[in-house]
């Protein structure tokens, strides 16, 4: 049985563009974000004060876009060094679309 292989679009394993403490730093920020809003999903059911909620609602997205900048900067620094790879410009541009995402939603 012949091998087929095909050149498609990146998946999410082809890119090792995270340091193993670049992906500690992200996790722990995730594991923080997940426990805040478990306490803010708290608060709510708890009926507290809106303006208590909607301050902790902020950190939440405060927390979350500097995850998001810090995966983003990981993928911008990638490019930059491996420039010469064939798809570098696909790849920062890629960086870029969602960097422009994150602010547009923030």
């Amino acid at each position: 049985m012949a091998k087929t292989t095909s050149k498609s679009k990146s998946t999410s394993t082809d890119h090792e563009y995270l340091s193993d403490e670049s992906i500690k730093s992200i996790v722990n920020g995730l594991s923080r974000i997940e426990g805040h809003v478990r306490a803010v999903k708290r608060m709510v059911e708890e009926r507290r004060c809106c303006d208590d909620i909607l301050t902790q609602a902020a950190a939440v997205r405060s927390a979350m876009n500097r995850v998001t900048v810090k995966l983003v900067e990981e993928e911008l620094l990638n490019c930059l060094t491996t420039c010469g790879q064939p798809d570098a410009e696909d790849r920062m541009a890629s960086a870029m679309k969602s960097l422009s995402s994150m602010l547009k939603h923030s």
